[in-house]
């Protein structure tokens, strides 16, 4: 695999392997593209908080409550899913890797714990996996450009495609 540079993410995106909507061109980086916060945020439901979780019992979608809201806090230590405003769709032969952003790293954010790829043949928007490990609350806004995207070719493309294959895809 070889990471791609902004030329080569231009000429992919004008030949349709890397479809990015919305985008403006000052999102696009050297290496990378910058994702925005969407409004839609996942929080644990209050009945988790302090308790014991069988993670063979209960997903994340049963343990989250989702809330529409422009700005959110985060607490110290606290834990919340973000959804990107931006779609992204790739080839078979394309794959992405969802990396933090450093001004907000150097004040104790976390934008992608952990599941950081952007399987082959995605057709979503991305979830990110924000916590906040600095020791004061934060404000999150919709429109932040707290992620980026980098992009690898891979050797062949891949016989599944996360569009048609992933168990999550459909709904991102």
């Amino acid at each position: 695999m070889t990471a791609l540079s902004d030329v080569d993410i231009k000429r992919l995106m004008r030949s349709g392997k890397i479809r990015i909507k919305p985008l403006k061109e000052e999102q696009i980086g050297s290496a990378s593209i910058d994702l925005t916060l969407g409004n839609e945020w996942y929080f644990f439901k209050d009945e988790y908080r302090g308790t014991l979780v069988d993670l063979k019992k209960v997903d994340f979608k049963k343990a989250h409550r989702m809330i529409k809201a422009k700005t959110v806090i985060l607490a110290p230590g606290e834990i919340c899913l973000g959804k990107t405003i931006e779609k992204i769709t790739l080839a078979p032969d394309i794959m992405g890797k969802l990396e933090g952003r450093s001004r907000y790293a150097r004040m104790g954010l976390s934008i992608h714990i952990t599941s950081s790829i952007v399987q082959p043949g995605s057709d979503n928007h991305q979830v990110l996996e924000i916590v906040n490990l600095a020791p004061f609350s934060v404000a999150l806004h919709s429109g932040m450009r707290v992620s980026q995207v980098v992009f690898e070719e891979l050797k062949t493309p891949t016989s599944r495609p996360y569009s048609k294959y992933g168990k999550i895809a459909k709904v991102q």
